[in-house]
């Protein structure tokens, strides 16, 4: 890439832009924060070295390397794309391909890099391909691609929404994986580039440009980034050989809906000198051993500098990363390292001209801002349009569904649809005529409402191990399951963000829920093995964001229902009247807890009797 500079015009602001002071410093760590220690300066030589167009780890820093990393030494992963291994892998039988160990890691961890999840566990032979989606949007035409493919494997068929906004389909065969591949070049996806150890698809504001209240319209920002990080759907080598996974998101509304506290790297949009840019938050991240919210870089770009600062950091990152223990390999565990000025400064040094201003003072987005729900029928600031958002329950989308959505963008929108991190989709651009007709679809009715029930609309639930096998328990079942047992004892007046994850890999993010269950093994009260899940309370996203709190451990599923509605009960509705334990959570969603107190009270005595 000749140049990795920019131009934008300096968007228009929806508002006049305040001046405040720098965001608040967020509590960083479950634990205490890390205090660096002084580096020797050998250790700020990179680890890697450019070799035939690709990065590999230099000889003198091999030992105590990951298995991972150990399989990229062996063979470089980008090769099934960028030299087309991928044809002749896909002619080999999973038989063929288990009987050389070569082969059987380009099944397990190298097609990783081209999105291709095998699902060796509880399906051999089958794998979940993710997508790349910048800031979510995705079109009619290419929605019902992804129908057609999931369609032709039958049960094993069928696609999620993702918490990054984006798309994962499932069922796929390796046979077909080269013509799936130019199917998506065609209308215009691709699946490059977004597993392991790569960077995941950049979010952004899903109501960017039609939002009457937005800061700054995030999908020329995410769009530039995706074709820089995987070079135009090319491949980018540069970028191939992270030491892990590495998220990143583009912030363009007051609601955070981007979430930018749990991301490697945040844009924030804060003015310096009437000039339009972004303050960065770097480092937030969730693992089994350790989550951290993001922390400021005390660092500002202009608009023209997005793509070269996440150039800046992606390298930093590549070069120094850790690359021994996977649990300690993400990049907020190299800035505890390096401290933050050192790693500033390590970001300065592959800046383009080595130089990056400080923080700005005048952050765009409102402390004091109430999230917006973005269920149901809103006005969009493009006059005699609205957008409708849809409730997609725990993400989970068959091929018929996918159709009748593209369906319905294109009679009654542009043909667009926007996906969220919360594992939702908005139609956007439909003329106010339609809205009524729209609102009588039957998909709307019976399967997708614009109007969830209260305790739904925050509920998320990763994959669980009806798919993956690293999940502990399955988890969207049960979620919509419990949900709804608990929404026929307890009434509330908000919603209540509850987010499941089948492991301590939270790819459902329960730390940032207000409720989250963790799936684990535990017993019963007959000592019987049986599923179960870690419960978390008090997760906050917004400016005043925060992680939640261990409340209760190994909980059997079968308990959670009386569980849940004891918590709410006491720690939201009591809460109400005071302050306890976790006030704030119930100070953040402002809410009431109506409950058939006797019914309530006589289950919960009986319940706790039998513990």
């Amino acid at each position: 890439m000749a140049s990795l500079s920019a131009r934008f015009l300096t968007p228009p602001l929806s508002h006049t832009a305040p001046s405040s002071s720098a965001r608040p410093r967020t509590r960083l760590f479950v634990g205490p924060p890390k205090v660096a220690q002084p580096v020797d300066a050998g250790r700020l030589e990179p680890r890697v070295e450019e070799r035939d167009g690709y990065y590999v780890l230099k000889e003198k820093f091999r030992q105590g390397i990951n298995p991972s990393e150990k399989v990229k030494i062996e063979r470089e992963p980008m090769k099934l794309f960028m030299e087309n291994g991928i044809e002749e892998l896909a002619k080999l039988s999973m038989e063929e391909i288990d009987k050389e160990k070569s082969n059987k890691d380009d099944i397990d961890v190298r097609l990783k890099w081209l999105g291709l999840f095998h699902r060796r566990k509880h399906h051999y032979g089958r794998f979940m391909m993710r997508l790349k989606l910048p800031n979510g949007v995705t079109t009619s035409a290419q929605t019902r691609y992804l129908a057609s493919v999931i369609k032709k494997y039958g049960k094993d068929g069928c696609a999620d929404v993702t918490t990054r906004q984006n798309w994962q389909i499932r069922g796929v065969e390796l046979r077909d994986v080269p013509e799936i591949l130019k199917g998506l070049a065609e209308v215009g996806l691709t699946c490059l580039q977004s597993g392991m150890d790569n960077v995941r698809n950049p979010v952004g504001n899903p109501l960017a440009g039609i939002d009457p209240d937005e800061i700054v319209d995030t999908r020329p920002y995410t769009n530039l980034l995706s074709q820089f990080i995987t070079s135009n759907f090319r491949g980018n080598p540069d970028l191939t050989n992270l030491p892990r996974k590495w998220n990143v998101c583009v912030v363009g509304s007051h609601d955070l809906y981007e979430h930018p506290h749990i991301n490697d790297l945040a844009y924030m949009p804060a003015m310096k000198d009437g000039r339009f840019g972004f303050n960065l938050l770097v480092g937030g991240f969730f693992s089994p051993k350790r989550c951290a919210e993001a922390i400021p870089l005390d660092a500002w770009v202009s608009a023209d500098d997005v793509v070269p600062l996440c150039k800046a950091v992606l390298e930093t990152y590549r070069d120094l990363g850790f690359r021994g223990n996977r649990q300690k390999t993400r990049m907020m565990w190299l800035i505890d390292e390096l401290g933050i000025e050192g790693f500033r400064s390590e970001v300065v040094k592959r800046m383009p001209h080595q130089w990056l201003e400080r923080e700005s003072s005048e952050d765009l987005v409102k402390k004091q801002w109430e999230r917006r729900d973005y269920f149901g029928v809103h006005p969009q600031k493009q006059e005699g349009f609205s957008y409708v958002g849809l409730h997609i329950p725990v993400g989970r989308v068959q091929e018929d569904d996918m159709d009748e959505l593209a369906h319905l963008a294109d009679i009654y929108g542009s043909g667009e649809l926007r996906l969220t991190v919360e594992q939702n989709i908005i139609i956007p651009n439909i003329e106010n005529s339609k809205i009524e007709a729209l609102l009588k679809e039957p998909l709307l009715k019976d399967r997708f409402s614009p109007e969830p029930p209260l305790l739904m609309k925050g509920l998320v639930a990763c994959t669980g191990n009806q798919f993956c096998g690293q999940a502990i328990i399955e988890t969207k079942a049960r979620a919509l399951k419990v949900t709804e047992e608990v929404q026929r004892l307890v009434s509330v007046t908000r919603p209540v963000r509850m987010h499941w994850t089948g492991c301590p890999n939270t790819c459902g993010q329960v730390q940032v829920a207000d409720i989250g269950f963790m799936g684990c093994m535990t017993r019963d009260e007959n000592g019987k093995v049986c599923e179960g899940a870690d419960v978390f309370v008090g997760g906050r996203v917004g400016s005043d964001s925060h992680l939640g709190d261990v409340y209760k451990k190994s909980v059997p599923c079968k308990d959670l229902v009386p569980l849940v509605v004891d918590i709410l009960v006491k720690q939201f509705w009591s809460c109400t009247q005071g302050e306890g334990r976790h006030g704030g959570l119930v100070h953040q969603v402002n809410m009431f807890v109506l409950v058939s107190l006797q019914t309530w009270r006589g289950w919960n005595s009986s319940f706790w009797k039998q513990k």
